[in-house]
């Protein structure tokens, strides 16, 4: 298993992601806040925040994405999935139980700037996956736009050694 900014514990969570976790339907500006996201400045945001030096990336990711977002639909099939993230919080326990269950061979690779998922969450899956290999980036949530280079041959070496 490979994980990269995927949380799946509460102390992984910032307060920015609590607060938006928090966000329902028909509550005042909770659309607002969501829809803000899904803006070009919001997606490029979510692209930079965190980045040593945000200058270093590229362009293509947040305006690839923004693209797809722009398209009919795409939009409020997002925000039907922001309103709903707090069904993957309720989640949490059980995907935690499977992990002490299954100790899968796990790699997880975290930008520990990611304004949403904090660094505790890369470290707390350490409880469950005691022999898991952890490497903390001083990067963002898309830790793969500034540190492919770094994290391309530790995904390499780690299914070299699963024989995969």
């Amino acid at each position: 298993m490979v994980v990269q900014n995927g949380n799946a514990y509460a102390e992984g969570l910032s307060d920015a992601a609590r607060d938006f976790i928090a966000l329902r339907p028909g509550a005042p500006g909770a659309q607002e806040a969501v829809r803000s996201l899904l803006t070009l400045d919001g997606t490029r945001s979510q692209y930079e925040t965190g980045v040593a030096d945000p200058e270093a990336l590229a362009p293509d990711g947040w305006t690839l994405d923004q693209h797809f977002l722009d398209l009919p639909g795409r939009r409020e099939a997002q925000v039907a999935l922001a309103f709903d993230y707090h069904s993957n919080v309720e989640r949490y326990g059980r995907w935690q139980a499977w992990l002490r269950r299954c100790t899968p061979p796990t790699l997880i690779v975290w930008g520990a700037g990611d304004p949403f998922f904090t660094a505790s969450g890369a470290r707390a899956y350490l409880r469950d996956v005691p022999d898991a290999e952890l490497h903390l980036l001083d990067t963002g949530h898309f830790a793969l736009e500034t540190h492919l280079r770094e994290i391309a041959p530790l995904v390499a070496a780690f299914l070299d050694r699963l024989g995969a």
